[in-house]
């Protein structure tokens, strides 16, 4: 396949913003698509592997900056200048292309398969010289780019696309391309999504035609699947009326989720977000080795971090580093151990069982996993249609420290990567929201050079919107050895993972890529004319930098708006 008759396709789809349209759209193309070019399956998405895959492209605007100039003959400090008058260095590739006066002798009709392959060179180039290397690979595609083409040859290299197509829209368009008159299609398509998080392996199957085929897609141990989530509810009342009597209690944890998997004497472990921090918990590595029945299982878990001294839970940010750093790991596990908290399991000695009821699943967890407090446990639990109960449950989950209870439905199945009615969560007063970071100011002072106010988003209510709802510079620290137990993010931090997804500037504010994602409590929502959601946080605070949350979890404006309508007023602040 032509790359030209892709790019035609990026365009198609772009210049609309209607899902059904979008999907007729991508229906069309993936009936003439072949087998030989499913590949485009990821680039549709803006990624060269499935979703389960740590390869990623990680090309800076910087890089693509110098390989644009490169390519077209025009200086960097020109690229530079036309992207912020722009600010899509897609548009300023087109432009610059078009505007190239003469082809060089190198210039040749690009494939997807070449693209393909250019792109995948990029995340296994390392050492010395690596960035000319990328550079070249890129610039040999811009080359021979037409300007469409060169469009969103950057756009995907830097994570950019903009064409409006999400899981859902992939799933959609499969549908009606293959089974237009099976009305159960896209539930069994996402199904099979979500079993594999491949949807160059779903399309393959979709083609024979046969809706039963996809059910031959199956969970398969090492490779990560997305952990099914829970929707918020305000009230123990609330939770039982959602799901029934009676029902399952748990503890929320104030975690990270941990994906486990474990073949033979092989363990991979995943956090939420399908990142692989295997080699960042060697201890829970024995644990599992140890503990842990089965010759192949999937266990759903939490990692909660606790006090060596007083044995008392700590809080997310004071083990979320063991996330984020590769090194000294020995150091970090003996001063920040976890405890993993074994919730459900979804796989079990060659089966995959997460259609069978949670009721079963959770008995099936206490028989396979040996309790060893402070190592590995089942979770807290308990079964109940007693409110009284209930809530002396959930008084005592604030008491140990954690963030207040999970609900759950007996009867449900586990539904990987959803946010279903059969789990709910319910927090303490304590009101909390994960938000991505979409601008920033420079401050001044002892925090020059240093970006120290933070505006901060949620989903809007179109795909691929951000609606600022606030600004924050509270909760931060200075610089990283200033943290204390190295528990808060600290303003250097930040700056130096802002500083490569600069989009815009504007004297001392930056607009940036929607990838920093922060946890911030604040105490109440009120309505604004100064941000574009219409709505701002009252004493925002950030309390951590949440690298194990995707962008696809953080909150959205519906959540800010029902916030606002059940909120109690805190009257001492108005």
């Amino acid at each position: 396949m032509l790359y030209q008759e892709l790019a035609e396709l990026y365009n198609r789809l772009e210049s609309t913003t209607k899902r059904l349209e979008k999907t007729e759209i991508l229906s069309k193309f993936l009936k003439k698509l072949s087998d030989e070019d499913k590949d485009v399956m990821y680039l549709l998405v803006g990624k060269i592997y499935p979703e389960y895959s740590e390869k990623e492209i990680g090309i800076s605007n910087q890089t693509a900056i110098k390989a644009i100039s490169k390519s077209t003959g025009v200086t960097d400090s020109k690229v530079l200048e036309m992207w912020k008058k722009i600010g899509d260095l897609g548009e300023v590739a087109k432009k610059l292309i078009q505007e190239k006066k003469q082809r060089t002798l190198t210039s040749h009709v690009l494939t997807v398969k070449k693209v393909i392959e250019n792109l995948r060179k990029l995340p296994e180039l390392e050492g010395k010289g690596t960035v000319d290397k990328k550079i070249s690979l890129i610039t040999e595609l811009l080359t021979s780019a037409e300007p469409l083409e060169a469009l969103y040859l950057v756009r995907t290299l830097i994570g950019d696309l903009r064409i409006g197509t999400q899981e859902s829209t992939i799933r959609e368009s499969l549908a009606k391309a293959f089974f237009e008159n099976d009305e159960d299609a896209p539930e069994k398509i996402q199904e099979a999504i979500d079993k594999s998080n491949d949807t160059a392996e779903v399309f393959d199957y979709c083609r024979k035609r046969d809706i039963k085929e996809l059910e031959k897609i199956s969970m398969q141990i090492g490779k990560p699947i997305k952990a099914m989530l829970a929707q918020k509810v305000s009230t123990i009342k609330e939770g039982f009326e959602a799901l029934g009597k009676p029902c399952a209690l748990e503890y929320k944890y104030d975690v990270f989720r941990l994906i486990i998997h474990k073949k033979n004497s092989e363990i991979k472990l995943f956090t939420r977000s399908l990142e692989n921090v295997t080699k960042q918990f060697p201890e829970v590595v024995e644990y599992i080795k140890q503990f842990v029945k089965g010759n192949s299982v999937i266990l759903d878990s939490e990692a909660v971090g606790y006090d060596k001294k007083t044995k008392r839970y700590t809080s997310f940010q004071h083990i979320s580093q063991r996330i984020r750093r590769k090194y000294h790991i020995e150091k970090l596990q003996d001063e920040l151990p976890v405890e993993i908290n074994v919730f459900d399991v979804l796989y079990y000695n060659g089966k995959s069982i997460i259609d069978k009821p949670f009721e079963e699943r959770a008995k099936l967890v206490r028989q396979i996993i040996t309790n060893h407090p402070y190592k590995i446990i089942s979770s807290k639990q308990i079964i109940t249609s007693d409110e009284k109960k209930a809530k002396e449950f959930y008084k005592a989950a604030l008491k140990n420290n954690q963030e207040g209870i999970i609900m759950k439905n007996l009867k449900a199945p586990y539904k990987p990567g959803r946010r279903v009615g059969y789990m709910l969560k319910i927090k303490s007063e304590d009101k909390d929201l994960d938000l991505v970071i979409t601008g920033a100011e420079y401050g001044k002072g002892k925090r020059s050079g240093w970006f120290s106010s933070f505006i901060v988003s949620c989903k809007g209510k179109n795909k691929g919107e951000y609606l600022e709802v606030g600004k924050v510079g509270t909760g931060i620290v200075e610089k990283e050895e200033s943290k204390k137990d190295n528990k808060k993010v600290s303003f250097q931090e930040l700056t130096d993972k802002i500083k490569p997804i600069i989009e815009k500037e504007d004297g001392k504010r930056v607009w940036i890529k929607p990838k920093i994602i922060v946890a911030v409590t604040y105490q109440e929502i009120q309505r604004s004319p100064n941000y574009n959601s219409g709505w701002a946080l009252r004493f925002p605070r950030v309390t951590a930098l949440r690298t194990d949350k995707p962008l696809l979890e953080i909150a959205d404006l519906n959540e800010i708006e029902k916030d606002f309508k059940n909120k109690k007023r805190n009257w001492k602040f108005g």
